[in-house]
């Protein structure tokens, strides 16, 4: 049996260091012993990914029955919806004009949200669907790439995405309440805050404002954003956020974060270390009520991925300088 690593950095303090079981779920076959792999980790605290299947449950339920781990949060849909079988947050669009799919995508968070209370789990992420328009985020990044981010073109393609959006979304957005209206009572019956993830393309939802306007409508004991510190990069890079000004504005409405190394334009979910990424900027923002979750790609190994980790999470518990 492999013996499993200390627990080095969940503990320091109260802050909860979690870890996305994205990272290994598609090599595994039985839920504990994924469970086990990211427990030598060094962590105590799990994330359940989006690419988690059914079959996956009965070890994960074993694992936390028997001490081994607790599961933070877990990322919708999971379980996966029958007969998929690898990741597919947006397999059902809780925007969806099409009833019978927004159907779909209130049944399965429904299957989430239970899951994570039966599992004891904090939070469910949620992606919250698009505005169905031109890819104009691959339109941006390509001319990122060919080194017009600071040309006149690129900020008239940006614009008229902007505009083309605008003027597209409220249907859609609509169905967003539609769906909220249909699961947060559920929610807030089994005690788990929804959080709704920082997307990395210029067509979903939710951008800032309507991100304000979830949490104004719904109130935040139930609903709350979660920032993704690689889309968010992103979205810096082509000029669509100030990650700052937005954690600023959602201070005391995070629930969580997604924690990654980032190397422009693209690279994302990255281990600390393989990107760019100042994971200082966090520092004035994390809490120890905010759940912070690595989510790493899983082409890396773990060698790669702890020593990155160690010194992120001492970073992040000093004290911010006011």
């Amino acid at each position: 049996m492999r013996t499993l690593a200390p627990n080095v950095f969940v503990g320091w303090g109260s802050f909860m260091f979690s870890f996305s079981t994205c990272w290994n779920s598609q090599r595994h076959t039985d839920g504990r012993a994924m469970l086990n792999e990211v427990r030598a980790l060094g962590f105590d605290h799990a994330e359940l990914g989006h690419g988690t299947r059914l079959s996956l449950l009965e070890g994960v339920q074993q694992a936390v029955n028997a001490g081994e781990i607790k599961i933070s949060s877990l990322h919708n849909f999971c379980p996966l919806p029958l007969g998929v079988m690898g990741p597919a947050p947006d397999y059902y669009l809780p925007s969806s004009r099409d009833e019978d799919e927004r159907q779909c995508a209130v049944r399965h968070t429904l299957r989430t949200i239970e899951c994570a209370a039966m599992l004891g789990a904090k939070a469910v992420v949620l992606h919250l669907g698009l505005v169905p328009m031109k890819n104009y985020t691959m339109r941006l990044l390509g001319l990122y790439a060919e080194g017009q981010a600071d040309t006149p073109k690129f900020q008239r393609w940006r614009e008229k995405a902007l505009v083309v959006r605008h003027k597209k979304r409220q249907p859609h957005l609509d169905q967003v309440y539609r769906t909220l209206e249909a699961v947060l009572p559920r929610a807030r019956d089994a005690g788990v805050v929804l959080g709704m993830e920082t997307r990395s393309g210029l067509e979903e939802i939710p951008d800032e404002e309507e991100a304000e306007q979830i949490l104004t409508r719904f109130g935040t004991d139930t609903i709350m954003y979660w920032h993704d510190v690689g889309h968010a990069a992103l979205k810096e890079e082509l000029g669509l956020m100030n990650p700052d000004a937005i954690l600023d504005r959602f201070r005391g409405r995070t629930a969580g974060m997604h924690l990654q190394d980032f190397a422009a334009p693209v690279f994302d979910h990255q281990p600390p270390g393989a990107g760019t990424f100042d994971f200082g900027r966090l520092v004035p923002f994390v809490t120890e009520s905010t759940i912070l979750t690595w989510e790493i790609h899983h082409d890396f190994e773990a060698g790669q991925i702890t020593d990155g980790v160690k010194r992120v999470h001492e970073l992040l518990r000093r004290p911010a300088i006011v």
